[in-house]
Order: C-alpha cells, then structure tokens, then sequence
C-alpha cells in the first residue's frame, strides 16, 4: 500500500526559482502553460486540455502512485488501467507487472522486468493513439529516450504534453519505498536521482530547460500534493 505523503518530509528545498519571469501560484485552480515551481504552495487544482498526454515523474519512491491513486484512484494492486475524471486513462507499470505476474511470476522478477517494460511502453503508446480522453503516465521521466519517446508519440496522436514533477530529496524517496515494501536496486536508485538533480539544476538555469519539449511543466513537492484536491481536463 502506498504511504501517506504527508508521513514524510515534504519537498526539496533547492532549487526553487527566484525569478519573477517564472510563473507562481498559490490561486485555487492552475492551468498550467508554462514553467510553474509550486513546491510549497497551496493549490486546489490543476487543470489541463481534454485530450492532454500528463506525465507525473519523480524518482522510484517520490510518491507518483500515491498521488496517481489519490487523483485517479489507480490503485496498486490493478491489472488493467483504470479510468479517472472525464475518462481519463492511467498506464502504470505496476499494473502491466500484475497483468503478466500471472504467466511469468515463478521466474525472479529480474529475468522479466524488460518484458514488462517494453509492454509498458506499447500500452503508453496504444492509449495515446486510441483512447478519446486523457492519458496520464506514471514514469520516472530520468531516462532522456523515454521522455523523447512519449514526447514523438504524443505529437504525433495530436496529443498536448504536459509534465508534474514530483520532486523530494532522495533520503525522503527511499523511505518512501521502505514505506510501500518495493525498493529499488540501489545502483538504479542512484542513478535516477543523479539524472533527476540534472534536470532540476537546468530548469533552474540561466536559459531554463524543459526535460523534454511540452506545453508545460509542473514542479511539486508532497506539501503541494497534500494540499492540491484534485487534478481536472477541460470538457472536449
């Protein structure tokens, strides 16, 4: 079961944008369109286009499918994608693991994770080309050909990319998965959070970088999703 986010310390403090060019919001309901840093803030909701790709990224244990359960209600425990707020879709691998537990679990889970992987990316891939509403998409967003990957497909199914990133420091995120009983390897652990602080030391350059080209990106901490009720699309 995945653990409370306020049961934790609540965000990263650094880095957090100073300059007033980067958008801020403390507003009940935020569409975003751009860059906002919301680590700490207090926000009712985000709302985003009807047929939006949104992506929450976070290292293993950041809290993306706390969050994915609390917006959503995808559970942990499901085998198929389940659908949220105006017939959304989420596509976690936790739920193509299940599905395939069934034919492949009597081997070490080592042995098959690329399967999972690779049919992971084909359900990201078939819900953005098929599906009539909203794609969300848990994924750590720290390997550079996945998020360019999800970034092709979804331009080309006239899908909008937007991204929430979760950001919390990696001691909090490997409680998290002591938490929840799922813990990463360690040498893989390690090398998200590298790629993570790479990503968090170019959105807050000079010349600020978006991990990938979208609509926009959203920074947030466990404060902003225990504050935040809900997460919300346009009507088509």
């Amino acid at each position: 079961m995945n653990p409370p986010l306020d049961a934790l310390p609540v965000h990263s403090p650094e880095p957090h944008f100073p300059d007033p060019r980067y958008r801020t919001a403390s507003a009940h309901t935020v569409a975003p369109d751009a860059i906002h840093d919301l680590r700490g803030a207090t926000i009712g909701e985000l709302r985003y286009p009807a047929t939006s790709a949104l992506i929450f990224a976070g290292v293993p244990g950041a809290g993306k499918s706390t969050a994915l359960r609390m917006f959503f209600g995808a559970t942990a425990e499901l085998e198929t994608p389940p659908r949220g707020p105006a017939g959304s879709i989420v596509i976690d691998s936790q739920h193509t693991r299940n599905r395939l537990r069934h034919k492949l679990g009597w081997l070490p889970y080592p042995l098959w994770r690329p399967v999972v992987h690779v049919a992971h990316y084909a359900g990201i891939r078939a819900a953005l080309r098929d599906a009539r509403g909203p794609v969300v998409i848990h994924d750590c967003a720290t390997f550079g050909w996945a998020r360019r990957l999800i970034a092709r497909w979804s331009a080309v199914y006239g899908r909008e990319l937007h991204l929430v990133m979760l950001d919390v420091p990696p001691t909090v995120a490997r409680a998290g998965q002591y938490a929840r009983g799922r813990r990463s390897n360690g040498f893989f652990f390690s090398l998200h959070c590298r790629r993570w602080q790479r990503m968090m030391v170019r959105l807050a350059g000079e010349k600020p970088r978006a991990p990938v080209r979208s609509a926009s990106v959203v920074l947030a901490d466990r404060t902003t999703v225990n504050r935040m009720h809900r997460v919300t699309f346009e009507a088509a």
